[in-house]
């Protein structure tokens, strides 16, 4: 090739790298266009599932644990509709700790403009300024989602050291605060003033920092109790519709309050009905009496929340207890799970997935409850007295009916019937144990089980021609 006909295609390869170069440019710079209104509400058409750090780890996750327990559910449980892969609490501390919080003398790691960064001694693939980012791709890579968690407000190391807001004129983080409805059980942030210049843009700039980090799901924390904090809440709605990329908004703890209902449902994809349930009893019995405010709120795109599932194994480095296997029976087991499916609450394991047992592993992986879990709607709560419940929905698309009846007393055994007729049912049915795939025969008129204590049933119902 002569000299003349290589620098032609020499300037032919800059002007093309020239004309990539500005086209990238232009793209990057182009405005972001913004979700509709309601338009989050198809980013979670059936309630999220996935994994949660909280239950076993606390504050205290690290990145080796976090790929773990992506491995283990791209391995075993995507196929079953398991999906998100969650960091919790503090995430951001370098120096926290099991069993509550580092309050004394807490390692915050912040950027210039008051945004919280992973703490690279925890999450090393986050130096050099880069965040979750690359944590988030190794659990894309597995055709998994990631998500965060985060408390409501302004750091307090934002305020005191009057750090700027970007996306602003000059506003620092000390012209956006109060010091008013701080959370009462970590002293981390403070309340963000809606209406005040920059407040705002501090919520569009933490956003626009996680859809950069391939953010899809963030938990907040702070939101609901002991005050619901709707200010705050459509802040947050206004910058994940403008961030440029869908990412699931859960809020957190409860309870929510039911006059709450209408706003949060359309400002979030799910809500938290309790505080944090834990593997006892009570706490199985409190989320019965607390759902009974919440059925026919469960629509496509927004759920309200029974929170973590307590299973497996729990408090490696908890806030509750000490490393165990969950203290709930087998049948409390049962019970929680037919809850959380036939309530069409959001599903997060709580406990550590690669640590999980046979029983443990049966209890998320059973086909046709996740199917009910997926598909039905109408749920309703038939009763609720005497430590008898009966919960039903219908399958549209497979016309199945389905029917969970609980003890939540202390009876030993209790029979709880059912009529066919409150069901929508009418002449012969066939009925199916769902969770051991037994036929139990067919019936006319009633439904009728014992029930042991703590115990529970669920059922598919088919009509016979």
């Amino acid at each position: 090739m002569c000299d003349k006909t290589k620098n032609i295609k020499v300037k032919k390869n800059i002007l093309l790298l020239v004309t990539i170069t500005l086209l990238a440019s232009c793209v990057s710079k182009k405005e972001k266009i913004p979700f509709k209104k309601g338009e989050f509400k198809t980013w979670a058409k059936t309630p999220p599932m996935g994994w949660n750090s909280w239950d076993c780890y606390g504050p205290t996750v690290e990145e080796h644990e976090v790929k773990a327990n992506a491995d283990y559910m791209a391995e075993n449980l995507k196929e079953f509709g398991w999906e998100y892969i969650v960091v919790d609490i503090r995430w951001f501390v370098e120096n926290d700790k099991a069993g509550g919080y580092n309050q004394t003398d807490p390692r915050y790691v912040l950027d210039e403009y008051g945004r919280y960064l992973p703490a690279v001694n925890r999450f090393p693939s986050a130096k050099d300024g880069k965040g979750f980012t690359e944590l988030a791709n190794y659990i894309h890579q597995k055709g998994l989602k990631f998500g965060i968690h985060i408390m409501r407000g302004i750091p307090k190391i934002a305020v005191e050291n009057k750090l700027a807001i970007k996306g602003t004129d000059g506003i620092t983080a000390d012209q956006i605060y109060t010091t008013e409805n701080q959370c009462e059980w970590l002293k981390d942030n403070y309340t963000i003033v809606a209406g005040k210049e920059g407040a705002q843009a501090y919520y569009n700039s933490i956003f626009e920092l996680y859809a950069a980090w391939g953010v899809d799901f963030i938990k907040i924390d702070d939101l609901s109790a002991p005050i619901y904090h709707k200010d705050e809440i459509e802040m947050i709605r206004k910058a994940i519709d403008n961030c440029g990329r869908p990412i699931v908004l859960s809020t957190s703890p409860g309870p929510t309050p039911i006059d709450a209902a209408k706003h949060v449902s359309n400002n979030a994809n799910m809500w938290r009905m309790v505080n944090d349930v834990w593997d006892s009893w009570w706490h199985i019995q409190n989320l019965f009496k607390v759902s009974e405010k919440w059925y026919g709120y469960n629509n496509a795109g927004t759920w309200p929340d029974c929170d973590m599932i307590p299973l497996g194994r729990l408090s490696i480095r908890g806030e509750r207890g000490e490393d165990r296997m969950s203290h709930l029976t087998k049948e409390e087991q049962y019970t929680l799970m037919t809850l959380f499916t036939i309530f069409k609450s959001p599903l997060f394991f709580g406990g550590d997935l690669p640590s999980n047992d046979a029983f443990t592993q049966s209890l998320i992986t059973n086909k046709e409850v996740l199917k009910m879990h997926s598909e039905s709607t109408d749920v309703r709560l038939l009763f609720q007295q005497d430590g008898k419940a009966a919960i039903t929905s219908k399958n549209k698309t497979t016309g199945e009916t389905y029917l969970a009846l609980f003890n939540i007393s202390e009876t030993d055994t209790l029979e709880i019937t059912v009529n066919l007729a409150d069901l929508s049912l009418t002449g012969n049915v066939k009925v199916t144990n769902m969770w051991t795939g037994e036929e139990m025969g067919e019936s006319k008129n009633l439904i009728t089980q014992n029930i042991a204590a703590h115990a529970s049933g669920l059922y598919k119902i088919n009509e016979l021609k």
